[in-house]
């Protein structure tokens, strides 16, 4: 199961916070022109990293523990969201 898709456009990630639970999928889809990343902040207790997303494409995680995952855009530095994970 997972919550509907966090949309990146206009160099920003919508909704930020999301809220999902545990062993829920959360996409992120690009729909700037601009390419952009979905990049675990180095001290997260879960890494995951889309790679370069073009616009239209997508990027898929499972979270496996709860907690505050925050990410960003490692191209656009001012890009950052946060994924909270309940029990």
């Amino acid at each position: 199961m997972g919550a509907d898709p966090v949309r990146i456009l206009n160099f920003a990630y919508s909704p930020t916070p999301i809220n999902v639970h545990v062993s829920d999928i959360v996409t992120w889809k690009n729909n700037d022109p601009t390419t952009h990343t979905v990049t675990s902040d180095p001290s997260s207790a879960v890494q995951f990293g889309s790679g370069d997303l073009g616009q239209g494409s997508t990027f898929s995680f499972t979270f496996t523990q709860a907690g505050d995952f925050p990410y960003r855009c490692s191209i656009h530095t001012s890009m950052h969201g946060t994924v909270h994970v309940e029990p």
